[in-house]
């Protein structure tokens, strides 16, 4: 793979802007699978980030019952739990986008919903988190999503750390930093997919598209949640793309760039490095966006 040229996708934002008689379809429609027992908060967060960067609707199919209810600090959110029948609830709600892994787990149901969306057709579909773990984990489940990816080519972008990178390519976390832009490659070529290889510097590359190196972020940002911001944002902008002519490969682009750009943000206000939150970041995106619309 070629050296990455830099990302620069925040002038695409400018297409987000919406026309006064726009109403919440326009938006999209954003569901957001995970949320196991003890992982409630990283679908949360997910769901947080598309509600706060734009999506019209955000649904949280969460896996946790305990969970599963109305939150009055933030009552947009509708919060459901997840059914065990994935496929026909999914057919029922008809998203214009779907993200699944922020605190999904391994469960029989988490493997049920991750089947059902990668069969789930023609709309952009964000991978992260334990959803990749269980894709490396089990061939069925890779073969479902090149399968889905020959179908509806530029469809689905995966966002790994490095580690769940390792798994994937059954290396080491330590081999895929050192030669991150061979990882990214091996990833795309393996999965057919948008690959977004998170870190430092994250990298982004596609079937149709070479790589990308964002020049954004800090060390601020390596904290639990941030990867689940990213996830939210990311198909927050997909939704909004539907509509307003941005494609997935763009709609990642932008929420790499955002994420990174709003933590770098923020930390110049001198909130952080040490003790940057994830819901600060959220907020900065949106901040951040709105300026450049």
């Amino acid at each position: 793979m070629n050296a990455p040229t830099e990302l620069r996708s925040l002038e695409l934002i400018a297409r987000l802007k919406r026309a006064s008689s726009e109403h919440k379809g326009d938006a999209g429609k954003v569901l957001l699978i995970g949320g196991a027992p003890g992982m409630a908060g990283a679908l949360m967060l997910s769901g947080s980030a598309a509600l706060h960067l734009g999506a019209g609707w955000t649904i949280l199919e969460m896996l946790d019952p305990m969970a599963a209810h109305a939150m009055p600090e933030q009552a947009e959110l509708m919060v459901r739990l997840a059914s065990f029948n994935a496929q026909e609830q999914l057919e029922d709600t008809t998203p214009d986008v779907i993200a699944i892994g922020p605190g999904i787990g391994f469960s029989e149901l988490a493997r049920d919903w991750l089947i059902a969306a990668l069969r789930f057709p023609k709309v952009p579909l964000v991978i992260d988190a334990d959803a990749l773990n269980l894709i490396a984990d089990t061939p069925e489940y890779l073969d479902l999503l090149r399968e889905r990816n020959q179908a509806f080519p530029e469809m689905t972008v995966l966002t790994p750390h490095p580690g769940e990178a390792a798994h994937l390519l059954n290396t080491t976390a330590s081999a895929i930093q050192a030669n991150r832009l061979t990882a990214l490659s091996d990833l795309v070529k393996l999965t057919s997919s948008i690959v977004v290889l998170k870190g430092q510097h994250t990298l982004i590359a596609s079937p149709l598209n070479l790589a990308v190196q964002c020049a954004q972020g800090n060390p601020g940002m390596a904290i639990g949640g941030m990867g689940d911001v990213l996830t939210g944002c990311i198909a927050a902008i997909a939704a909004q793309g539907v509509r307003h002519k941005l494609n997935l490969w763009e709609a990642s682009c932008i929420g790499v760039q955002l994420h990174a750009s709003a933590a770098d943000s923020l930390v110049a206000q001198q909130i952080g490095p040490i003790g940057l939150t994830p819901s600060e970041v959220i907020l900065e995106m949106r901040s951040l966006l709105n300026k450049l619309l």
